[in-house]
């Protein structure tokens, strides 16, 4: 378990190099500025940044096979988070990023310009907008409910589709109550960050109907 800023960046550092490092510095940086403008995170969490939002976003990378191709899709990423995170991590891995809400647009746009994430861009608008596409890996931070998210990303998945979901303290009791040919395809693991979290992890297609 993750306690404390210094044990986070350490964990951080184990998915990046120098460079990504310098950019989540900087994301943080503006991470801060911008929440005085637009309520992106809890303002107490500013202050934790490494473990309550970088770490916690960098852990996903562990439930993830190194050879696993994108796009990575991020559903309502709100700050970027984890999205972005993966992004200035993983340069060389596609990440999109999908936000309905015109102010995070912008600020998630000039993050990506700022730091040069070249590999990343956004969606403006609602999930079910999107044009379909398969997705390598589709995470979501505080998105919607397990059944609800599920069925608004059916169409991106394919067999090989990651499924990576924190989902705090709700995770067991909601996949517990999937019903059961969803809730064969998925377990629980607990977050590095808090103890009481989990994360919800699966792999394969779900079908828009079940």
């Amino acid at each position: 378990m993750i306690r404390g800023e210094s044990e986070a960046r350490e964990f951080v550092a184990r998915f990046a190099d120098a460079a990504a490092i310098e950019r989540l510095e900087r994301l943080g940086d503006a991470l801060a500025q911008e929440n005085e403008r637009q309520n992106l995170v809890a303002k107490a969490s500013l202050d934790s940044m490494w473990s309550r939002h970088f770490a916690d976003s960098a852990q996903l990378l562990d439930h993830v096979p190194r050879e696993t191709s994108g796009p990575w899709l991020d559903l309502g990423t709100g700050a970027g988070l984890p999205g972005l995170v993966i992004a200035a991590l993983c340069p060389d891995l596609e990440v999109v990023l999908v936000e309905s809400r015109k102010l995070r647009v912008a600020w998630l746009e000039r993050m990506i310009n700022e730091l040069g994430l070249a590999n990343c861009r956004t969606e403006g608008g609602r999930l079910e907008l999107v044009e379909s596409f398969p997705a390598g890996v589709i995470s979501a931070r505080a998105f919607a409910p397990l059944p609800k998210l599920l069925r608004l990303s059916a169409r991106f998945s394919t067999e090989r589709t990651h499924w990576v979901l924190p989902k705090g303290r709700s995770a067991a009791q909601e996949v517990q109550e999937l019903p059961k040919t969803l809730r064969n395809m998925f377990h629980v693991e607990q977050s590095v960050t808090d103890s009481e979290a989990g994360i919800v992890l699966g792999r394969g297609k779900v079908r828009e109907k079940q």
